[in-house]
C-alpha cells in the first residue's frame, strides 16, 4: 500500500475507535453501561443492528461467494423481513415490560434458573466462536495479502475493539457503529462504481449484466425442492426466518442493540428499518462480486487469488509444474477473449455459448490442477481462495487513497460485529452467570467493572481463538453454520416460552438438551442444507418439550410471561 493509503486507514479507524470512547466518557452505572441509558435513537439501532451483523466476512467473503456461484446467497436473507416483524410484535414489548439487561433474565421468570442458564451458556459457546471468527477473517486475508504477521494483526484488530469496548459499554459500540457503517458502504459504493468503470471500452453495465447471465451468475431465485441445497427460496423463506428470529431475538449481541431504545417505538423503527434495508445491502455487495467476476473475463484474473501462496510455491519443488499450469491459464484467458470479440467490437451477435461453456470447463479444470498442487506442496496453505478475491481486486485495481479506504471498510466491519459480540459475551456472563450466581448483592459500580473485567476476558479469549483459527469453505457460511447449529434450539425455548403456555420449565430444559443432540447429529451425519438446522432445532424443541410435558408427573407451570 501507498504511504496515503496508510494515512486514510489509519485515521478512519482511528477516529471510529476515539469517537466511540470520547462519546461515553463519562462514569455510567449499570443501566447506562449496559443498555446505553435507555438513550438510543431508532436511527442508531437500525445502523447498529445492520453493523452487528455486517462483520468484515460480509465485506470479504460475500463478494467471493458471489464470484464463484452467483446472487443466489441472496435468499438467505429473504426470511428476514418476517423475522423482523414477529420480533416487533411478540418479543419487544416483552422485553421491555420486563426491564431486562439480557434476554435470557425473561426465561428464568417464565420458567426457571436452569433454562435461563442453558440458553445463556448456549448463546456464550456459539458467539464466543463467532467472535474468535469476525477477528480471525481480516486477520488471515489481511496478513496474508499485505505481508503482515498474522499473530501481530490478530492481536491488533482484537485489541484496538477490545479496548474501545471495554471502556464505553454498549453506547460506544452503537456510537461507533454510525461511522463503521458509513465507512463500509461507502467503500463498498466505490469499489461497485471503480469496477464497473474499469470495464473495457465498449462493456456497458448492460452488457456486463448479458456477460454475467451467460455464466449463470444473476440466477437470484431457486425454487426447487432441493435439500441439500444450501440456497433456495424455500430455505431462505423457511430456515432463514427461523435462523433471523434466533439471531435478532435471542441472540443477545443483537438484542442488546434494541433494548437500549428509547422506547418500545424507537425500537420497532430500527428494527423495521433493517428489514427494509438489509436486503439491498446484500444484493449490492453480491452485485459488485458479480462485476468483479466479469471484470476478470477481460482482465486476467490470478490462477490463485492468495499471492503469498502463489509467492510460496515458486520457492518449492513444484515450482516448474505451477508456471505450467500458469501458461495453461493465460492462453485459455486468451481463447476467451475471442469468444467475446463480437461485444467488445460493439456488434449485436451473441455469444457461442457451446464454446464459452468448453472454456470455463476447461479454466476450472486448471484451477483445481493448481489448487491441488497447492495442497500438495503448501499443506498449510489453505486452497479454497474465495475469500481472497475482492480484496485481491482492491489492492490491484483500485487507485491509492481508494485501497486505503476499502481496507478500512474491512477494518470497520471486523471491529463494529466483534465488539458487539464482546460487549453481549460479557453482559451475559456479568448478568446472567455472575450477579445471578455468584454476587447478587454488589453495588452497580462493582458490576460495571465485573463486565469491564469480563469484556477483557472474552476479547483475549477471542484473540486466543484466532490465532488458532483456520478457514473453512467461505468464510460467511462458516459464521452461519456454527449459528445455525445452535440458534434453532434457543429459538425453541423462547417460542415455548411466548406462545405454549402449559410448557413446564423441565420439559422445554430436557426438550432443548434432546433437540441440541439431534441438530448435532445432523451436522456430523448429514449434507442437509444448514438453515434447515434451525427449522429442526426450534421443532425439536417444541414438539418434544410437548411430549415430555404430557408424560412429567406434577408439572409445575410458571405464569409470569411477561406480557
Amino acid at each position: 500500500m501507498s504511504g496515503l493509503d496508510w494515512i486514510v486507514l489509519i485515521s478512519t479507524t482511528a477516529f471510529i475507535v476515539f469517537y466511540g470512547i470520547w462519546k461515553t466518557r463519562k462514569d455510567r452505572d449499570m443501566e447506562s453501561y449496559i443498555k446505553g441509558g435507555h438513550a438510543t435513537k431508532w436511527w442508531t439501532i437500525g445502523l447498529s443492528v445492520m453493523a452487528t451483523q455486517a462483520s468484515a466476512i460480509t465485506f470479504l467473503s460475500t463478494p467471493g461467494q458471489a464470484y464463484g456461484d452467483g446472487m443466489g446467497f441472496v435468499q438467505f436473507y429473504f426470511g428476514l423481513p418476517i423475522a423482523m416483524v414477529i420480533i416487533c410484535v411478540f418479543f419487544i414489548p416483552r422485553f421491555f415490560r420486563m426491564h431486562v439487561y439480557t434476554v435470557y433474565e425473561f426465561l428464568e421468570r417464565r420458567f426457571d434458573i436452569k433454562t435461563r442458564l442453558l440458553a445463556a451458556f448456549l448463546f456464550l459457546i456459539q458467539r464466543g466462536l463467532g467472535a474468535g471468527i469476525t477477528i480471525f477473517a481480516p486477520s488471515i486475508i489481511l496478513s496474508s495479502i499485505l505481508g503482515w504477521n498474522l499473530n501481530l494483526t490478530i492481536l491488533a484488530i482484537g485489541a484496538t475493539v477490545t479496548l474501545y469496548t471495554l471502556f464505553g459499554g454498549t453506547e460506544a459500540v452503537s456510537a461507533s457503529h454510525k461511522f463503521q457503517m458509513l465507512v463500509m458502504m461507502s467503500g463498498i459504493l466505490i469499489a461497485f462504481l471503480i469496477v464497473i468503470y474499469s470495464m473495457p471500452p465498449g462493456i456497458s453495465f448492460v452488457d456486463a449484466l448479458h456477460i454475467a447471465g451467460s455464466h449463470n451468475r444473476l440466477k437470484v431465485v431457486d425454487f426447487s425442492f432441493d435439500w441439500n441445497s444450501r440456497y433456495t427460496f424455500w430455505s431462505g423463506i423457511t430456515g432463514g426466518t427461523f435462523l433471523a428470529l434466533a439471531y435478532f431475538g435471542t441472540d443477545q449481541s443483537q438484542a442488546q442493540r434494541y433494548i437500549s431504545g428509547q422506547s418500545i417505538r424507537e425500537s420497532r423503527l430500527g428494527l423495521l428499518f433493517n428489514a427494509l434495508f438489509k436486503i439491498p445491502m446484500q444484493f449490492a455487495i453480491l452485485l459488485t462480486g458479480v462485476m468483479v467476476f466479469v471484470f476478470y473475463q477481460f482482465q486476467q484474473s490470478p490462477l490463485f487469488f492468495n499471492s503469498h501462496a502463489e509467492m510460496e510455491i515458486k520457492e518449492t519443488s513444484s515450482a516448474n509444474a505451477y508456471a505450467n499450469l500458469q501458461e495453461e491459464w493465460t492462453k485459455e484467458h486468451d481463447y476467451r477473449q475471442t469468444l467475446y470479440a463480437p461485444i467488445l467490437a460493439g456488434q449485436s451477435a451473441p455469444i457461442n455459448q457451446l464454446k464459452l461453456e468448453e472454456s470455463i470447463a476447461k479454466e476450472k479444470s486448471i484451477r483445481a490442477e493448481a489448487k491441488s498442487l497447492i495442497e500438495t506442496a503448501l499443506p498449510e496453505v489453505e486452497s479454497n481462495d474465495r475469500d481472497y478475491i475482492f480484496i485481491r481486486f482492491i489492492l490491484d485495481f483500485l487507485p491509492k487513497g481508494i485501497i486505503g479506504l476499502l481496507i478500512a471498510a474491512i477494518m470497520a466491519g471486523g471491529m463494529s460485529s466483534t465488539a458487539s459480540e464482546l460487549n453481549a459475551l460479557a453482559s451475559t456472563t456479568t448478568i446472567d452467570f455472575y450477579k445471578r450466581l455468584i454476587r447478587s448483592d454488589a453495588s452497580e459500580n462493582h458490576f460495571v467493572n465485573a463486565s469491564k473485567l469480563f469484556t477483557l476476558m472474552w476479547g483475549a479469549i477471542a484473540i486466543s481463538f484466532a490465532t488458532f483459527g483456520s478457514l473453512f469453505e467461505n468464510l460467511i457460511q462458516f459464521v452461519n453454520i456454527v449459528g445455525s447449529i445452535f440458534y434453532g434450539t434457543i429459538l425453541g425455548i423462547f417460542l415455548s416460552a411466548f406462545f405454549i403456555k402449559r410448557m413446564s420449565a423441565t420439559a422445554v430444559f430436557f426438550g432443548a438438551l434432546m433437540a441440541q443432540a439431534i441438530v448435532l447429529t445432523f451436522f456430523l451425519t448429514t449434507d442437509i442444507g444448514f438453515l434447515w438446522y434451525n427449522v429442526i432445532g426450534c421443532s425439536a424443541v417444541i414438539f418434544l418439550g410437548l411430549i415430555i410435558n404430557e408424560v412429567l408427573p406434577n408439572k409445575s407451570i410458571p405464569v409470569d410471561s411477561g406480557s
